[in-house]
């Protein structure tokens, strides 16, 4: 280790805890123990241009132990990206570009947005299966101009989540050669040692996993992690975990304690901490100027390495002009035109029809319009519908196929699809049941969070599935999902609502879910109802009185539109004239005009919703006044039809309470 190497290495550390101490908020223990590797892989392995930090040739870094924020801003302000020092001096301040834990899109140079443990291991594992399959397809085409490295820190907290354990199952299985992870061991947790509660052989699983495994015993020996990186590199065929033998809160007096994990040094430690590693006491967040140009040659590199790859990119397009044109739109998220010309209109003669198999012939139209979308499902293609036809499956000795098997791995899929999203280049979907959603959730919320271009197609969406009873049986799961911001939902009413809301699931900007059914559907005649218009925005008159002005509102998605079509059928031939709203997505609803939305429910008019899910959260439509018909309990195992009449999803059911709404109005306007 040269003197150089050292003051580099000492400008990560101090800059990272002058930041936490001054925010008396933070992480110093990753940084001060793990900066070395993280110099050695910035300075020496990591092709990326702080200058364009979209290039779409770089490398990935994802810091999958967030909490140690402060070490990745001070790496992205040393080398050059858009981050001045006054914004590590805002540190976890309210508007900095320096969170708490890296949020993408907030800071330039942030891949992902980690912090939960294990969702960043998970998130590069997509990423590296994004750039083998991208690199592939350009390949085969004949301009390769994919082709890099996914490169992550992960700790023991990461190592010990179940996401990771699934992810690296994954990885492994799939021998994605240019993944590799540095494990930053130093044998505490945020309680303690980890041997409280995890004493395994890391190595042994890993390599069971079908991972290469090498080790660094002593983390400060920049030559061994700089020789592992290499090892990691010549590796093709397997991922690599690098376990690096580290030291939290290193060269402080709370060195190899919990203490050192997630409090601020405090102005004593921080002295003799700087003191013991020959740091200046002043000034804080000190950078010397040998350290800031030796950090700033990545500017140069970077610079370099993209004309290289711009020239290779012009050399391919003046020998494929087409190809390559469409294929950076591809890496953009463009879309080709007229890439929706082809998807389906159904008519009543089609069906009935479930909402899945709708799916699945939307997926058949647009597997040759959209080469950017790519997907499966966790074990469940059969059932979810979810394999795109024609294609090959994405294998260890594959890079190309389309067809994504994840096994049952829902949370790892959902979080793989985010990383698959972020590297840009595709738009990745997964499948699974809506129930299963709770297995997900983490990542959900975290595609939510940075806003993944994701599409969660959840099928089996209610009761009417049956005879598989409670368990596989979603009851709360649509208003839960529902409270995530920025997630749009959409439960379509028929084949044609599916086919507008997988639309919408393309065009927005964010991730999208599709609640759709096992059972089948009526299929509503797009010539007689403006199916298309009406469900792009989220709500709309799918059905009005025959005369007259409505009396009830009657407000259903999914499957129970059908059934509040023929409780309209049965109102109106007793007299009472009724309004049938079809809601397939709440977000998309509350996004319009309140004139238009006030066009559709009709404010004084009562109002009746009906759905079969738990009916919290309803009121924000039908008011106090209102009811809504729900399922509130949890289900029971029998024929879906059988399950549906006895938790009173039923015309008839429907009819007493709207009855009964309307009797409540008509004594309350004589009072």
């Amino acid at each position: 280790m040269t003197d150089l190497d050292t003051t580099c290495i000492n400008t990560l550390r101090f800059l990272s805890v002058d930041a936490v101490e001054k925010a008396k908020s933070g992480h110093p223990g990753l940084p001060l123990g793990a900066a070395p590797m993280a110099y050695v892989l910035w300075d020496r392995f990591l092709r990326h241009n702080p200058a364009d930090p979209h290039w779409p040739n770089r490398d990935r870094f994802v810091l999958s132990a967030g909490h140690g924020s402060a070490l990745l801003y001070s790496l992205l302000h040393l080398t050059g990206y858009d981050l001045p020092m006054e914004e590590l001096q805002r540190f976890r301040q309210w508007g900095s570009r320096t969170p708490g834990h890296p949020e993408y899109g907030r800071t330039p140079g942030v891949e992902a947005t980690t912090g939960p443990l294990g969702q960043g291991f998970a998130m590069g594992v997509g990423m590296a299966i994004a750039e083998r399959h991208l690199s592939a397809s350009s390949a085969a085409a004949g301009f390769p101009l994919v082709d890099h490295y996914t490169y992550g820190i992960v700790s023991d907290g990461d190592l010990m989540e179940g996401i990771a354990s699934e992810a690296a199952s994954l990885a492994g299985t799939l021998g994605l050669g240019k993944l590799i992870y540095l494990y930053d061991d130093n044998h505490i947790s945020l309680e303690g040692p980890t041997e409280w509660a995890f004493t395994e052989d890391v190595g042994h699983r890993f390599e069971s996993y079908g991972w290469q495994v090498v080790k660094v015993t002593d983390g400060n020996d920049l030559a061994a992690v700089e020789g592992a990186l290499r090892h990691a590199q010549s590796e093709k065929n397997r991922p690599t975990l690098i376990c690096v033998r580290t030291h939290i809160g290193y060269g402080s007096p709370v060195q190899d304690t919990r203490e050192a994990h997630g409090e601020p040094l405090g102005p004593v430690n921080l002295r003799a901490t700087k003191e013991k590693l020959g740091w200046p006491l002043d000034p804080t967040f000190l950078v010397p100027d040998e350290a800031r140009a030796h950090f700033r040659n990545a500017l140069d590199r970077g610079a370099a390495w993209q004309k290289e790859w711009e020239s290779q990119r012009d050399r391919c397009r003046s020998e494929h002009p087409a190809e390559v044109v469409a294929f950076e739109a591809q890496l953009r998220g463009d879309r080709p035109s007229g890439w929706d010309s082809d998807l389906p209109t159904f008519r009543p003669s089609d069906g009935p029809m479930a909402t899945r198999d709708a799916s699945q012939k939307v997926l058949q139209s647009l597997v040759a319009k959209l080469p950017a979308l790519v997907g499966g499902a966790a074990d469940l293609s059969p059932s979810t519908k979810t394999l795109l036809p024609g294609s090959p499956d994405y294998s260890s000795t594959d890079g190309s196929g389309r067809n994504f098997h994840f096994g049952v791995r829902e949370h790892a899929m959902v979080a793989v699809l985010n990383g698959m999203a972020l590297h840009g280049g595709l738009l990745p979907y997964g499948g699974t049941f809506l129930v299963f959603s709770d297995y997900a959730r983490g990542a959900i919320r975290l595609a939510a969070l940075q806003g993944a271009h994701v599409v969660l197609v959840f099928t089996h969406d209610s009761i009417g599935m049956g005879e598989d009873g409670p368990t596989h049986q979603p009851i709360e799961h649509l208003v839960s999902l529902r409270a995530i911001p920025d997630l749009t939902l959409f439960r379509p009413a028929d084949a044609n609502e599916t086919v507008a809301a997988w639309r919408l699931a393309i065009e927005r900007h964010g991730p999208s879910v599709l609640a759709l059914t096992r059972q089948k559907l009526p299929v509503l005649d797009p010539a007689a109802h403006p199916i298309a218009e009406g469900a792009r925005r989220g709500g709309y008159v799918l059905s009005d009185p025959w005369s007259g002005a409505p009396a009830v509102v009657l407000i259903a998605t999914g499957s129970e539109v059908s059934l509040a079509l023929e409780a309209q059928k049965q109102l109106g031939i007793g007299g009472i004239p009724v309004r049938v709203v079809s809601l397939p997505s709440w977000q998309v609803f509350d996004e319009q005009s309140a004139s238009y939305r006030d066009s559709v429910l009709l404010p004084g008019v009562p109002k009746v919703s009906v759905e079969a899910g738990v009916t919290l959260g309803w009121t924000r439509y039908v008011g106090a006044e209102g009811e809504s018909v729900g399922v509130n309990r949890f289900g029971a195992s029998a024929p879906g039809a059988t399950v549906q009449r006895e938790l009173g999803l039923t015309p008839e059911h429907v009819v007493e309470v709207v009855r009964r709404v309307l009797s409540v109005s008509a004594s309350g306007a004589g009072m």
